[in-house]
């Protein structure tokens, strides 16, 4: 696996999803610098749905959004703009030294991040591999308990097959809290990186005198002399070479059981 394709996982870190969460409001100790974060759109799991053509209105029955024994909302207009007072006059901001940064080739490029990539991914695959096993010894139960069906009883029968399935399900929850505990490990750990990335960026730009640092993927036009990717990256690599992945832990629930 990647680590392109790492950063893609559900796992993986909706911080990393269009700009690694750089969104931290402004330092109280920095110079008056603040990188945005953007808002990505929710990501859904779900099926695709196939689009079909809509129904056409039958009379009586009510229409999308409405429910039944209700009537539509009309709709409704907006009242006009208020004539707002001018306000006095302000202070111009200042003119604008811009950069650009693309916050996954930074990651990519990260020796940290490629640390925390190599052990969560083999503990993801410890994890399924064991899921694995699991599967295929209930596979075997289940084979046996249907050669057994003609020689037990009906009360027998439905007992081991209530016993595996709670069994199943017990396993289930299992798998599942092991899988978001490494998910949580990873995310510790790359929060880590995030903290460090954010002041590597704060400290490139202010040497190059910038007081504006954009999303490459949110500009359509530049010259490389404003992408400071490769330098935030190599200082990135400098001040953080490794970083320390905690253990992927369930956490023990009420009553002392996991």
């Amino acid at each position: 696996m990647t680590l392109k394709s790492f950063f893609r996982l559900g796992l993986a870190l909706p911080v990393l999803a269009l700009g690694f969460g750089i969104g931290h409001a402004q330092s109280s100790s920095g110079p008056g610098y603040f990188i945005p974060h953007p808002k990505a759109p929710p990501v859904s799991h779900a099926a695709p749905v196939r689009e079909s053509a809509p129904m056409a209105p039958q009379p009586g029955m009510p229409q999308p959004g409405e429910q039944p024994g209700t009537q539509a909302v009309p709709p409704q207009k907006l009242p006009p703009i208020p004539q707002l007072p001018a306000l006095p006059k302000e202070n111009a901001p200042p003119a604008p030294v811009m950069g650009v940064l693309s916050v996954p080739e930074v990651m990519q490029q990260s020796t940290a991040a490629q640390g925390v990539e190599k052990i969560i991914e083999a503990r993801r695959q410890k994890l399924a591999a064991e899921a694995q096993a699991d599967q295929q010894k209930w596979e075997g139960e289940q084979k046996a308990i249907t050669a057994q069906k003609a020689k037990l009883s009906k009360a027998a029968l439905t007992a081991k097959e209530q016993a595996l399935q709670k069994e199943i399900e017990e396993a289930q929850v299992d798998f599942h809290n092991r899988n978001l505990a490494i998910e949580v490990s990873a995310r510790a750990a790359l929060g880590k990186i995030e903290a460090t990335l954010i002041a590597v960026i704060r400290q490139v730009a202010q040497a190059h005198g910038m007081n504006l640092v954009l999303h490459r993927s949110q500009v359509a036009l530049n010259v490389n002399g404003f992408d400071i990717s490769k330098e935030v990256a190599a200082h990135l690599n400098k001040i953080l070479p490794s970083v320390a992945v905690p253990p992927s832990v369930v956490p023990k629930m009420a009553g002392g059981k996991k």
